[in-house]
């Protein structure tokens, strides 16, 4: 079975890259655009073990050794946390159990990397492939930095992953060919998340509902609420109703939670306040919240000002 066809409810990306195999026509740079959580990592992975695979291998030995991450023609970048000058991906910043007080970003020291990385020609592949995730949080020092890589990538594929094409620099667009991958239906949204071993999470209606058609983001939002206590959940399920209540709030989710859960927080609060208030100006209110926290306001007095207004519109 070829890689791609394991790729679920994306008929078109799958058919631009299959294309794109088979006519030995392969752009030196891919844009794979679309809202998190749809597989677009997982179909740059399938489509790089297309690109990759030698004549004396299969598909099979060849995604062992991608996925296995001894490849030498192979690079994955993702944004990173920079603590006293070391670079930490998400997942080693909370093994390490590093405060996190500003979100990731791909970094210009990345960017050198890949360059250096595809300073010399592959080893065992046809071509290098480097893939750079959540590319929408690159600096705009790292984003000028890329495309000189992008105009001479040598015997290299680049593939980006962002969640929209206005999220990059437009000098960076026009030189990918822009993959576009959609929302799945319910049917695959709910067939993805059994073969992942993940149905537990069509348990969570309102995650599902957040989710918009998207697994992986129904995935990671039921990481994301499992990371938030239970009682704290409890008392966010209504807005408070007085002051010291509110004090209360801001205070434990603060001091309890990371920025990027606070963040995710947001966006939960939204969509459980409309199902219950159905009111503009609280979702209004939680989106000036995000805003907030993503300039690094102190968090403690970004929710204090959301839940003493939401108590003074209630008095």
């Amino acid at each position: 079975m070829k890689p791609l066809a394991k790729l679920i409810g994306q008929p078109l990306a799958v058919e631009l890259l299959e294309r794109a195999i088979a006519t030995d026509r392969i752009a030196p740079a891919y844009l794979f655009v679309g809202a998190n959580g749809i597989g677009k990592a997982y179909g740059a992975k399938c489509f790089s073990e297309m690109l990759m695979i030698s004549p004396q291998e299969d598909f099979v030995s060849a995604a062992q050794k991608l996925h296995g991450g001894n490849h030498p023609d192979f690079l994955w970048v993702e944004p990173t946390y920079n603590d006293k000058g070391e670079l930490y991906t998400a997942q080693e910043a909370q093994e390490k159990g590093l405060k996190r007080k500003t979100t990731p970003q791909i970094r210009i020291e990345q960017i050198r990397a890949i360059s250096e990385f595809l300073g010399r020609p592959p080893l065992r592949a046809k071509r290098s492939v480097v893939i750079i995730e959540d590319a929408q949080l690159m600096a705009e020092a790292a984003g000028n930095a890329l495309l000189k890589t992008l105009e001479e990538p040598g015997q290299a594929t680049i593939i980006l992953i962002a969640t929209g094409v206005d999220a990059i620099l437009s000098t960076l667009v026009s030189r990918c060919q822009i993959v576009p991958f959609s929302r799945l239906s319910e049917e695959d949204l709910e067939y993805v998340l059994q073969r992942q071993n993940a149905a537990d999470v069509l348990e969570y209606p309102l995650l599902i509902k957040m989710a918009q058609g998207c697994p992986g983001k129904a995935m990671g939002d039921r990481t994301k609420l499992l990371e938030i206590p239970s009682d704290l959940l409890t008392k966010l399920a209504k807005l408070p109703q007085n002051a010291i209540d509110s004090f209360i709030f801001a205070k434990e989710i603060s001091s309890t939670l990371e920025l990027d859960t606070q963040l995710w927080l947001v966006d939960y609060l939204q969509s459980l306040y409309w199902e219950k208030e159905q009111k503009p100006d609280i979702i209004q209110a939680l989106e000036n919240v995000k805003k907030a926290l993503k300039r690094y306001v102190q968090p403690r007095l970004v929710w204090d000002c959301f839940f003493l207004n939401s108590v003074q519109k209630t008095l």
